[in-house]
């Protein structure tokens, strides 16, 4: 059986064997996540014990050196989808993922109900898709399952004005994002299930992958087992999604939210656009031409993410030509080296200790004027108004009318760089 002994408080929650299907259950649902720094060598053998020898090599390996996969994975074989019969999902939420996990279970013969002021262009949108649309408190009164798709800055209020008072036992709280429930602004009562189920792709994808066939990966994990059946019920709402076909994780809400945090932060968002910025504004400090440094800072991105989304670094330096990948080779570390990892590890201390939870729930308490002001001058950086006109000459892309640069007047295009 896989097994890491607890450390420091922490004890794992449900663990398999080699042997598809066996789920052996611990009382706590969560493990030792971010407390062991790999990088000092490997984990003390006391940590170790009693785990599957595979997965106990792969854990005292550095990082460069595991070729085994640590996480365990759930399969369609492994889900049982007629735990949720007769019960009823709620979901909170009409945006990227409810449209798509509510339309998704419904289509897999689960019942599903949608909650949602019924004045919000949201809920039209939901009953022109076939969906049984009811004000959110009648929502979770109704159901057996209430799964939270709102806004994390919104979950707090959401959960306090219309789930709370029709949380009873024996009912479970579903998240697609273990924000509210790690960083404690949702306390749920102790019976009651609490389950996560995330999809890795925005809801539209989810969707339309679903309706070919096929299923994107989901992270799985559980807050409290009240039932003593909620890995059972989370893996059933996960086939419902089509997670199961591809393949679904175990994590912990800690690991989750933590880690998705950090991506955002220092890598998919906050780190990218920084870099895409500085790498434009240094171009046109030397004299480039604006329009030039944006294709090369960031028109291009695309082509060089879809190669490393469709096979890895290995395939995009394939891919590109030999200059490109000794460029690559030779100066990549130097422009993001020892600095950028020392930030990186400074942000996720902050993101462990609470420091960015609490500044963020903090900045929506005070009305979020500063997140405003800061959405306001990002708008307002040149490579917004010389993409905004670029764009312009690009066909291809969806939903846009293309205009000439030439027959563009100049107002029209200021208004569509701040808006872009």
């Amino acid at each position: 059986m896989f097994r890491i002994q607890a450390l420091r408080g922490w004890e794992p929650d449900f663990l398999l064997d080699s042997e598809p299907g066996q789920r052996y259950h611990l009382s706590i649902a969560d493990r030792p996540v971010g407390l062991y720094k790999m990088d000092s060598g490997p984990p003390p053998d006391s940590w170790l014990t009693g785990i599957h020898p595979q997965k106990a090599r792969a854990l005292s390996l550095p990082l460069s050196e595991r070729s085994t996969l640590v996480a365990t994975i759930f399969y369609e074989h492994d889900a049982n989808p007629d735990a949720l019969k007769g019960k009823t999902i709620a979901i909170l939420g009409y945006g990227s993922q409810g449209h798509a996990q509510a339309q998704n279970l419904r289509d897999s013969g689960y019942k599903v109900i949608v909650g949602l002021e019924p004045t919000r262009a949201s809920a039209q949108q939901a009953r022109a898709d076939g969906m049984v649309v009811v004000a959110p408190d009648e929502a979770a009164k109704r159901a057996d399952w209430i799964h939270v798709l709102t806004p994390d800055e919104t979950q707090a209020a959401v959960y306090e004005q219309y789930i709370k008072p029709y949380l009873h036992p024996g009912k479970i709280l579903g998240f697609s994002h273990g924000f509210s429930i790690h960083f404690k602004t949702i306390v749920p009562p102790n019976d009651v299930d609490v389950v996560m189920i995330a999809p890795k792709s925005p809801g539209h994808l989810l969707r339309r992958v679903y309706v070919e066939g096929r299923g994107v990966p989901s992270l799985i994990a559980i807050g409290q087992d009240s039932s003593k059946r909620a890995h059972e019920y989370a893996l059933a709402f996960a086939h419902g999604i089509g997670s199961t076909r591809a393949g679904v994780l175990q994590t912990t809400f800690k690991e989750e939210t933590e880690s998705d945090l950090f991506g955002e932060q220092a890598v998919l968002c906050g780190g990218l656009t920084s870099l895409i910025k500085k790498g434009f504004e240094t171009l046109v400090e030397a004299g480039y031409a604006p329009e030039i440094a944006y294709f090369e800072c960031l028109h291009e991105v695309k082509l060089i993410v879809d190669l490393i989304y469709e096979g890895g670094l290995g395939r995009m330096r394939y891919s590109i030509s030999n200059t490109a990948e000794y460029g690559d080779l030779t100066r990549g570390e130097k422009v993001v080296g020892d600095a950028t990892r020392a930030a990186m590890k400074k942000t996720l201390a902050d993101i462990q200790d609470g420091t960015f939870a609490r500044e963020w729930i903090k900045e929506n308490q005070d009305g979020g004027h500063h997140f405003a002001e800061l959405r306001k001058k990002e708008l307002q950086h040149p490579i917004e108004i010389v993409g905004a006109q670029l764009r312009g000459m690009m066909s291809w892309l969806p939903g846009r009318e293309t205009k000439k640069p030439a027959e563009m007047p100049k107002d029209e295009a200021k208004k569509v760089a701040v808006n872009a």
